[in-house]
């Protein structure tokens, strides 16, 4: 980074570089007179008969670099003590004037100046060190600041990291006719504009410094969020593709491996051994607290970070969640007598107290010169759970009015219904036969 001296160094360089080409280019010789190059204010320079035959290189605007200007911010921290010193970046805008008194003298003069800076379109470090090394040092230097700034050094302008471009600044006849008029100077004389950019200042002051870090926990990793596509059974064809308590289930999708991989079933939550990106495979069976009904899939991240290794889980990234039905199975006895009383109904998985269960009857086999029977039971308060349990693996359901028969029976359990097997293209199993 350059000091608050980079902007006389630069233009001490620039100076220094168009009094080299002068003199490498015999300028004097064709101009007629010595040629001198300056960087004064045009109103400080003698025109008319006394003007001297010249270049004058007038830094006359600077602009900030939008790019570095909120580089290292905040500087301030909420006590108000400095812990930063964000640099400052700046483009140099310059105006070259061509003097001379004889015909044709400025137009030389402008042409070979023109022609050198296109030429040179960086300032090079060693340019920079070469130049001011060989101007005085009270020229570049902080001797006529005050006394806590003299330290400072032009030529830390070599050592920035961006180096100084140097680029023609286009001006309209506007722009100069507003510039000469705020000059005040007496004549108007050939101008060109250019630029020098980017010089970045930055202020030396003290700062808050921190402790190094003893050991680093930032860990980079792509942004990849998991995505479900599907959950089905893993049964292939001709296998019923409804899912139950007993089947086991594929999730595909993208992305689904992580350092720790956990499904989350609903309520319930399977800790993955060994998933891969695409595929993640669970037995129904071994997983707990399981209930029928619509179970929203969701696949769940958890980052591995810190000490000591492989580091403590965190919360990581969330896939989207992807229903599918899981169906209860029902298990009922053989017979019921016509007079009434409970049925009792075995259910995997297990139903909870909050649950809504209905058992249904339908007439097996039934002629055709009649509907077939069909009668529903709503399960009891809570589904008959008493105290402190939340789940029951059986109902015992009010069964009465229902003709004898043989009959069909199915339940639901948050509107999935249990499956029902069959033969010859037929409803079978599970039946119950209710005896007179």
């Amino acid at each position: 980074m350059s000091g608050a001296l980079a902007l006389a160094a630069v233009t001490a360089v620039l100076k220094d570089l168009l009094n080299n080409g002068a003199i490498a280019n015999d300028l004097a010789s064709l101009a007629g007179n010595p040629v001198k190059v300056t960087s004064r204010p045009p109103d400080q320079l003698k025109t008319g008969t006394a003007e001297e035959t010249g270049l004058n290189l007038f830094l006359y605007h600077t602009t900030h670099n939008t790019t570095l200007r909120n580089q290292a911010l905040p500087a301030i921290d909420p006590r108000g003590e400095r812990v930063a010193n964000p640099p400052l970046g700046l483009h140099l805008h310059y105006l070259l004037t061509a003097y001379g008194t004889d015909e044709y003298q400025a137009e030389i003069l402008m042409g070979y100046a023109m022609q050198l800076l296109h030429d040179t379109p960086v300032l090079t470090r060693k340019a920079i060190r070469d130049s001011l090394s060989a101007i005085p040092s009270l020229q570049v230097s902080g001797s006529i600041l005050p006394v806590a700034f003299q330290s400072l050094a032009a030529s830390d302008l070599a050592d920035q990291i961006e180096p100084v471009k140097i680029t023609p600044d286009p001006l309209s006849v506007e722009d100069l006719s507003k510039l000469w008029s705020a000059f005040q100077a007496n004549h108007f004389r050939l101008t060109a504009g250019y630029m020098a950019s980017v010089v970045v200042l930055q202020s030396r002051k003290s700062t808050r410094a921190s402790l190094p870090v003893i050991a680093s926990h930032l860990r980079v990793m792509p942004l990849q969020r998991p995505h479900i596509t599907e959950v089905v059974s893993a049964a292939p064809p001709p296998a019923d593709p409804r899912i139950t308590g007993t089947s086991t289930i594929v999730v595909n999708g993208t992305g689904l491996r992580g350092d720790i991989t956990r499904v989350q079933l609903g309520d319930a939550t399977v800790t993955i051994a060994a998933p891969t990106d695409t595929r993640i495979v669970i037995d129904l069976t071994t997983v707990a607290d399981l209930r029928a009904g619509v179970k929203g899939t969701q696949v769940v991240h958890q980052l591995l970070l810190g000490e000591p290794p492989p580091g403590v889980p965190h919360r990581g990234v969330e896939s989207n969640v992807v229903p599918f039905v899981l169906h209860p199975t029902v298990t009922v006895p053989a017979t019921h007598p016509v007079a009434g009383g409970p049925l009792t109904v075995t259910f995997a998985p297990p139903v909870g107290k909050t649950q809504r269960v209905t058992l249904y009857l339908y007439e097996h086999s039934a002629p055709d010169t009649r509907a077939a029977r069909a009668y529903s039971f709503p399960a009891p308060r809570e589904n008959g759970i008493t105290g402190a349990a939340t789940a029951t693996a059986s109902i015992a359901f009010a069964v009465a009015g229902v003709a004898a028969g043989t009959y069909l029976a199915y339940a639901s359990v948050d509107g999935a219904e249990s499956p029902l097997t069959q033969v010859n293209g037929q409803f079978d199993s599970p039946r119950v036969v209710v005896t007179p």
